[in-house]
This record gives C-alpha cells, sequence and structure tokens, in this order.
C-alpha cells in the first residue's frame, strides 16, 4: 500500500509503503518487520505481536534524545502488545500506542511530520 508524503524529506524517515512482507522507508526497502526511529529505520526479528519481547525494543529505550510515542503495528488486526513490555516501556517515559501495520504506518508519518520524538515498530503484511 501506497502512502501520501506526511513530512518533509531530509534525514527524516518516512514509511512510503507497507505490504508484500515488507516496508518501503525513504527511499530503501525492507524485506522484514522493522523498528523505525526519527533518524533511523532497522531490521526487526519479530514476525507476531507474540515474540514482541523487551530485549526486541532495546533500540527504543536507548535512543537519543529519547522517544515520547511507541507506535506498534501488530499486523494485519489490533491485537495488544505483552503488559509487562507495555508497563516497563511507561515506566522509561514512553508511551504506547497499538493498532494495526497500516494505521500505525499512517500514524508514524503524520506525528514524525509534526516534529514530534516518535518511533514505530512495525510487523511486516
Amino acid at each position: 500500500m501506497e502512502l501520501k508524503r506526511q513530512a518533509p524529506a531530509g534525514s527524516l524517515q518516512i514509511v512510503e509503503s507497507y505490504g508484500e512482507g515488507g516496508f518501503k522507508v525513504s527511499g530503501q526497502r525492507y524485506q522484514a518487520s522493522i523498528l523505525v526511529l526519527p533518524d533511523r529505520t532497522v531490521a526487526w526479528p519479530v514476525d507476531d505481536i507474540a515474540d514482541l519481547s523487551l530485549p526486541s525494543l532495546q533500540p527504543i529505550m536507548d535512543a537519543e534524545p529519547a522517544v515520547e510515542l511507541l507506535i506498534i503495528g501488530s499486523g494485519g488486526s489490533f491485537c495488544l502488545p505483552p503488559l509487562t513490555c507495555r508497563e516497563v516501556l511507561r515506566s522509561k517515559g514512553i508511551g504506547v500506542e497499538a493498532m494495526d501495520t497500516g494505521a500505525a504506518c499512517r500514524t508514524y508519518n503524520v506525528l514524525a511530520g509534526e516534529g514530534r520524538r516518535v518511533a514505530a515498530a512495525l510487523i511486516a503484511l
């Protein structure tokens, strides 16, 4: 699914499309689930929301400057991430919002375009 550009170009990471097992972010194709931070995108070894763990989210918790909101794209349908992960992230000052992956891509782009310190954990469709 192609997305309309919601934010200015530059070093800011923008999700341009998703589907067929991957994503296109700022001109680069990723054939897997990904973590998108404002300044970089990395492969993410999570194929199902049940596999989400604190170690898999370490890049989000280590981000400098700190991320204020993590949007989790749970795949083709909405599913809450594990409660422990949500609680630990919130204790570190990181808000958590979960939604299906398509909605997460669009929401990330809008918030990033507003200059928010947002990240996205996106499970590939």
